[in-house]
């Protein structure tokens, strides 16, 4: 259950870490605690199987996955199994729960650490089929869609069945207008009144989705904890909505300071390229920032959290005072990543409604 059950475990390991640091060892096997009477460099020249995995344990929560982990109940995962869709040699339809364990399944599997396509299925030359799977960041943008659709919905409705002018909003519209309107007035400054009704609608979805999906990657329980906004390729087509924005919809003004600018002849050349170059980069920089920053908090956290584990080894006192302050900076950092969402969001809305201003001055 990602984050919820990792600071439950937070808050248990003080109290309990010693003996479950005991119990843990597997028959045969020395325990993460140190015996009072085994020196430090015993401790650390210790196989490395007996190691926590750190980076295994943090790509997993942040990557993505044909399946969606929910919780471990005993000795038993619960997970959703998310639809396959395959294309070679004819379209391949079943459940990812075929593949579970290293299984094949109609000649295919899911590749395992080492190989090339490490986490995708591949055939069994370990070539990758035409892949349109429904995997866990793809089903969580389904979802996150259809609930921002349902939130503007229910936004309008009350507006249909009631006089803004005399009614002041309650309830889900008083939460929206604020947004709404933020976004509407942004739009305003800096594309003009000229146009910037046509461009709003736009600027208002993208700042409302990303908003939506980076709290509900923060949200450590089904349907929240996809790392949406800190995959590239949902950042990307963000970015290129914006980018075709601004450049399908660009005066000859703004075309003529890219390929015409008003400089010295011997100049232009140069500045054609620059612009053009400063033109592609843009979208670029969009990219970049909000996938950069989102997928940062993630890990910063689940980093906070897996020193409770490497601490386990040293005994009781260091893995209570450890799983302490990793419970207070834990919270923090959620804290703050609720405030680097809003941010975010904020950032991309406002920056797309820059670069369309400046390609739609006369």
């Amino acid at each position: 259950m990602k984050r919820l059950a990792l600071i439950i475990v937070m808050l248990v390991l003080p109290f309990f870490g010693p003996a479950l640091a005991q119990d843990a060892a597997a028959p045969g096997q020395a325990a993460y605690a140190a015996p009072e009477h085994q020196s430090a460099a015993a401790v650390e020249t210790r196989p490395e199987e007996q190691q926590p995995a750190i980076s295994d344990v943090i790509f997993e929560h942040i990557g993505d996955a044909y399946e969606w982990h929910l919780l471990n109940w005993g000795d038993k995962s619960l997970a959703l199994h998310l639809p396959v869709i395959l294309y070679k040699d004819g379209w391949h339809l079943f459940s990812s729960a075929r593949l579970e364990g290293g299984e094949s399944y109609e000649g295919f599997r899911i590749a395992p650490k080492g190989e090339k396509h490490e986490g995708k299925i591949v055939d069994a030359e370990g070539n990758r089929p035409f892949d349109i799977s429904i995997t866990k960041n793809v089903l969580s943008l389904i979802m996150g869609s259809l609930l921002l659709l349902v939130l503007v919905l229910l936004t309008a409705r009350w507006y249909r069945t009631h006089d803004a002018g005399k009614d002041a909003p309650k309830g889900l519209a008083a939460c929206m207008e604020p947004l709404v309107m933020m976004v509407h007035d942004m739009a305003r400054e800096n594309i003009g009144e000229k146009d910037f009704r046509r461009y709003s609608p736009y600027l208002c979805t993208a700042f409302l989705f990303i908003l939506l999906n980076n709290f509900l990657g923060i949200v450590p329980i089904f349907p929240g904890g996809a790392n949406l906004t800190g995959n590239i390729a949902c950042t990307l087509v963000l970015a290129l909505f914006t980018f075709f924005s601004v450049n399908l919809t660009g005066t000859k003004h703004y075309y003529e300071e890219i390929f015409n600018p008003d400089v010295p002849g011997f100049l232009k050349p140069i500045m054609a390229v620059i612009e053009v170059f400063s033109a592609l980069v843009k979208p670029i920089s969009l990219t970049i920032r909000l996938f950069a920053n989102m997928l940062a908090g993630h890990i910063q956290l689940l980093c906070m959290v897996c020193i409770i584990f490497i601490m386990a080894k040293y005994g009781g006192v260091l893995l209570g005072g450890m799983s302490f302050i990793s419970v207070l900076f834990g919270i923090f950092l959620d804290v703050l990543e609720l405030l680097i969402s809003f941010i975010q969001a904020y950032i991309f809305t406002m920056l797309s409604s820059i670069y369309i201003g400046l390609a739609r001055q006369d």
